[in-house]
């Protein structure tokens, strides 16, 4: 495992890989107010391990990579899509293949969209197609417990890290156990690492920034293999087969009971299939 801090202008990205560098690249994108650590250190060695040379990052606002006073993104999606590609020109990568999970998904999307040449294949877990609406909202279980969102203090520890760990019990898959005592010591460690935790729920207002042009997943034009948990209770499993029937020639992987998270349990299914998808290019 190395480290490397990307520089794209003024922001710095920190990223991590794992591999070796001879090998087909393997670049992983994470989801909203989620920094790197929540592609677990096993589950990128279980990748590398199957001949991919792995990146992780700390998007804008987590971990260690540049941050901005909550509630002040001056950024977009976009510019985090041109983010991925900045760190593909800082490792000297002509193409990769892509993975996104939740909101990385979205990027993903924006990234092979906008940059199709640089993008090898595309794995989209546990999102939702853009440019497709009416899709199933999330479940009413779930947005009870986001709208507590609104009255956390995020400069608390305690106050986020109960927050937290209701989320992460929510989010869970319902095939395995949930492991709340291992969830509670990474939380908090995610927490620690992170330059302004607070910070991270600029996600949540970021707009697009295409201007008058609507990316939309019909466009897609790189093989596409979508991986997506039945039990997911953010975007349900019909948002993962509208993205896979969206897409010409696309592949949907079914995580029986998965929910909107990367269960241990699942690693193996979830890395083979990424792995198996990215020999195809």
């Amino acid at each position: 495992m190395a480290d490397l801090t990307i520089r794209r202008g003024e922001v710095e990205l920190a990223t991590e890989t794992f591999g070796h560098s001879s090998d087909p690249v393997l670049l992983l994108i994470m989801g909203a107010m989620a920094s790197m650590l929540w592609w677990p250190e096993e589950f990128c060695r279980q990748l590398a391990a199957q001949g991919r040379f792995v990146i992780r990052y700390d998007n804008r606002d987590t971990g260690l990579s540049t941050s901005y006073p909550p509630g002040q993104p001056p950024y977009t999606l976009s510019d985090m899509a041109q983010d991925a590609v900045a760190i593909l020109d800082g490792y000297g990568i002509k193409a990769a293949d892509v993975a996104g999970m939740s909101l990385g998904g979205f990027i993903a999307q924006r990234v092979a969209l906008a940059y199709p040449d640089r993008v090898r294949t595309l794995t989209i877990l546990s999102s939702s197609p853009l440019g497709i609406e009416g899709l199933p909202p999330f479940t009413e279980a779930y947005s009870a417990h986001a709208a507590t969102g609104e009255t956390v203090d995020w400069t608390d520890h305690a106050d986020v890290l109960d927050f937290m760990m209701r989320d992460v019990g929510m989010i869970a898959s319902t095939a395995h156990p949930h492991d709340a005592g291992a969830a509670r010591l990474f939380i908090e460690r995610d927490m620690d690492r992170a330059r302004s935790f607070a910070s991270a729920t600029n996600h949540f207002m970021l707009e697009n920034g295409d201007g008058d042009k609507r990316p939309a997943a019909a466009d897609l034009r790189v093989p596409l293999l979508v991986i997506h948990g039945t039990a997911d209770p953010i975007f349900p499993i019909a948002h993962g087969e509208a993205l896979a029937n969206a897409v010409s020639g696309a592949k949907l992987q079914r995580i029986e009971g998965g929910g909107h998270e990367l269960h241990p349990n699942d690693w193996p299914q979830i890395t083979r299939a990424i792995a198996a998808h990215a020999a195809t290019a």
